[in-house]
């Protein structure tokens, strides 16, 4: 099982926000070592999906649409790549036929039902605000010749991806 590269890349750009409180798209793209063209990309998913709200002009930027508490990031997660088993998933896997052959008697899909549902009973736990206070518990952990430096430069300084 495998997250996307669009899924880490989003959230991380969310915790920025949220850490930053307000953030422009070149702040973030630095903070996250992602190009800006990239990041214009995943904070428009995220606009439009509601979890952040867009101000324009010299104090413009990005910031939660609503508290950090309320974000629950199995909604991020989703928005951002899908779920890993949803009612769609057995149109997709239907080899040349317009319908699975196996439609009627998939002894697989009650597993990916299984894996959802204990995915999605651990991503609704964890809110925007879990992760931004697990992240600034981090920060304050590191040694003080590492506290002051940004996230893109900490991981080319540990090699934490």
């Amino acid at each position: 099982m495998k997250f996307s590269a669009q899924e880490e890349y989003g959230l991380r750009c969310l915790i920025t926000i949220g850490l930053k409180e307000s953030a422009t798209i070149p702040e973030i793209s630095r903070e996250e070592g992602l190009s800006e063209h990239h990041t214009a990309k995943l904070l428009s998913i995220l606009r439009k999906a509601g979890f952040i709200n867009s101000t324009r002009g010299h104090i413009g930027g990005y910031r939660l649409a609503r508290p950090a508490e309320e974000i629950a990031i199995s909604g991020v997660l989703e928005v951002l790549g899908g779920k890993l088993y949803d009612k769609r998933f057995c149109a997709k896997h239907s080899g040349l036929l317009t319908m699975c052959t196996h439609v009627g008697s998939c002894s697989i899909r009650s597993v990916w039902r299984q894996i959802q549902d204990a995915v999605d009973t651990v991503l609704d736990r964890v809110s925007l605000a879990d992760l931004l206070a697990e992240a600034e518990v981090s920060i304050l952990d590191l040694p003080k010749d590492r506290a002051g430096l940004k996230n893109h430069e900490l991981r080319q300084v540990t090699n934490v991806h």
